[in-house]
């Protein structure tokens, strides 16, 4: 399946919606992120899982920040960290964590045992990442699906003989780590690369400088995960790498690239779908 992720190809996988149904029908997502200074990553994340339809999401923050987290996004349940997260993971068909997660020791012990316990699909991001990079054997046995969304900074801490070898392409990359570990690798960067555990890929055909901004990661994190629990994992990413991307293009046509912030980027979501919506429809 190596190709390009067109707006075509993202086109064709988003899902419909029976006129009969209710929020259950459309995921629940556990999301574990934040810290004492980070709080705006764990909103970020939690307001893209929003804006990408999931029918419920719980964000699982630090007792420290829950204030600011429950009215940053009024839309998620909000949950103390310290009281436990298990309960409501056994609740959810998706769970994401890293996004603004920090290195501490609790949070290296959530990651790990996350990737130890968890059922359902699994996507780590930002410090969940570095994480990862020094325990590959934890990600190596892990029994639920894994998603990795590296910036090149973080994927050269994965693996660094990879990310060294300028011989061979992104794609390849990608493609070898993916197959490697078993998991899916989101590469991002210009022209982000979607690397499958089969070593398929995909390489992304939207998006702009304007996204490099912090707080661009975490919304894609989110919605990666609201759209994983409505879609198969395969598709759910692909089709979530381009949206944000899209988004972002949208916007660049109308506002100077400079000035795109993650929010920007999150509220446009609706006109991203929307306009693949109309063609998928033509």
């Amino acid at each position: 399946m190596d190709g390009k992720l067109t707006r075509e190809y993202a086109a064709s996988l988003i899902p419909r919606r029976s006129p009969n149904t209710h929020k259950g029908d459309f995921g629940k997502v556990l999301i574990l992120a934040g810290s004492v200074n980070y709080s705006g990553a764990a909103v970020l994340a939690a307001r893209s899982a929003v804006r990408g339809g999931a029918g419920l999401v719980y964000l699982s923050v630090p007792r420290t920040i829950y204030t600011i987290a429950a009215v940053g996004c009024l839309e998620a349940i909000t949950i103390r960290r310290e009281d436990g997260f298990y309960e409501t993971l056994q609740k959810c068909n998706v769970c994401a964590v890293g996004p603004g997660l920090g290195i501490s020791d609790d949070s290296k012990e959530t990651v790990l045992a996350l990737l130890k316990t968890c059922q359902v699909p699994l996507i780590i991001d930002a410090d969940g990442i570095n994480v990862i990079a020094d325990n590959l054997k934890a990600l190596d046995a892990a029994d639920c699906p894994v998603v990795l969304t590296p910036h090149e900074g973080e994927f050269a801490r994965l693996a660094p003989s990879l990310a060294e070898n300028t011989g061979i392409t992104k794609e390849n990359r990608a493609s070898l780590f993916a197959k490697a570990h078993k998991c899916t690798l989101v590469l991002k960067g210009h022209g982000t690369v979607i690397a499958y555990p089969d070593g398929s890929t995909l390489t992304n055909t939207a998006g702009n400088p304007g996204m490099a901004k912090g707080g661009s990661g975490d919304a894609l994190t989110g919605l990666i995960a609201a759209l994983a629990g409505q879609l198969p994992l395969k598709d759910a990413v692909a089709l979530a790498v381009f949206v944000h991307s899209f988004a972002a293009d949208i916007l660049a046509k109308r506002i100077s690239e400079l000035s795109i912030t993650a929010h920007d980027i999150i509220e446009s979501y609706g006109e991203a779908l929307f306009q693949l919506s109309i063609a998928k429809e033509q």
